[in-house]
């Protein structure tokens, strides 16, 4: 049983995805790994690997948001006035302090009433972010919530490490979050387990394992991938199990909170590893894989909380402008973490997607 949640009234505004320009494919790094071409090429097939967005390595979170809100202001699709908060969800922080948010908030000279908050999370973020604004919006001294899902792994990533490196993308979210002038019901379930927190880390870099020429040394797994300790890591297989394992009972959790069987549901927006993982997923769930878009990672990559509110702008575009659908969102992965959201999506006052250009 996960930690429910109910909220009344509330809404998600709008979206705009900001992704970086540069778009690297599956054939360009093909030769970095241990495998061969044809066996590549089967990967490639089987994961749904094809091309991703990285940004340039001195573009930062800050960059990418302040770019994504500048935009948002001069294009009158947002007021600075009405930000009441922002909040950050990253496992990409610009330094150990000051917080990535209050950085945020002095490029973009917001008033000192205004609340910044970093949340150090990934996969699950884009759902533990929406959790965070759906309750600061309870106060009556909170107008708009800015929540921003933004990560920039591919640098964390072993350029020889074919399990990963084919799927991480960078990308940052800037979703709205307001209350709704038509009465509306949220249902969410949350659930963490940190017992599994290792089988997805970085192990170096913090204060436990500083990072030293050491710990950059590049060594070969036993499938041969070459990554160092400075690296992102995943086990595999650990975390497909986990996903197929925990997912699909929240999610028959969720929909009986919200007394809805899985054809109500028009949408299911769930976090993207790769299209083999969804659609194994979608059909434990036991919903046409349809309805659950598993197309980012061949497009864009795995930008960790980014993916969903990237889904959002690219396969609903304009429709969820004019239209409104009942959607199930669901992230899960590093923590462990794994929420899921159901709600109403629809009536959007934007949903863009955007390039990044450094100026």
């Amino acid at each position: 049983m996960g930690l429910k949640f109910n909220f009344q009234n509330k809404r998600i505004s709008g979206i705009l995805t900001v992704l970086p320009k540069r778009e690297v494919t599956f054939e360009e790094e093909m030769g970095n790994y241990n495998f061969s071409p044809a066996k590549s090429m089967k990967l490639k097939l089987a994961m749904g690997y094809n091309k991703r967005r990285v940004a340039e390595k001195d573009t930062t979170v800050s960059d990418m948001c302040v770019y994504g809100i500048n935009y948002l202001l001069d294009n009158h699709l947002l007021k600075k006035e009405d930000i009441s908060a922002l909040i950050l969800v990253t496992q990409s922080p610009e330094q150990f302090m000051p917080p990535t948010s209050n950085i945020i908030h002095g490029k973009l000279e917001l008033d000192t009433n205004v609340l910044c908050l970093d949340i150090d999370q990934g996969c699950a973020g884009f759902t533990l972010g929406l959790i965070q604004a759906y309750m600061l919006l309870e106060q009556q001294c909170i107008k708009k919530v800015v929540l921003m899902n933004v990560d920039l792994l591919s640098q964390k990533v072993s350029k020889r490490d074919r399990n990963n490196n084919p799927i991480i993308g960078d990308a940052a979210c800037i979703t709205i979050v307001e209350r709704s002038a038509e009465p509306c019901s949220i249902n969410a379930v949350l659930n963490m387990d940190g017992r599994g927190a290792y089988i997805l880390q970085i192990p170096a870099g913090g204060f436990k394992m500083p990072s030293t020429p050491e710990t950059a040394e590049m060594k070969e797994d036993e499938v041969g991938n070459f990554r160092s300790l400075d690296n992102l890591v995943m086990k595999g297989d650990e975390v497909f199990q986990f996903v197929q394992t925990e997912v699909p009972p929240m999610v028959d959790e969720l929909l009986e909170m919200a007394n809805k069987k899985p054809d109500d549901i028009d949408w299911y927006l769930f976090h993207q590893p790769n299209k083999f993982m969804l659609h194994k997923l979608a059909d434990k769930i036991g919903v046409p894989r349809e309805k659950m878009p598993a197309n980012i990672v061949e497009n864009f990559g795995n930008a960790s909380g980014a993916s969903i509110p990237t889904a959002i702008s690219f396969n609903l575009a304009d429709d969820v402008l004019s239209n409104r659908y009942n959607v199930c969102f669901c992230g899960f992965g590093v923590g462990l973490s794994w929420v899921a959201i159901e709600q109403q999506l629809g009536n959007l006052n934007f949903n863009k997607i955007i390039d990044y250009i450094k100026k």
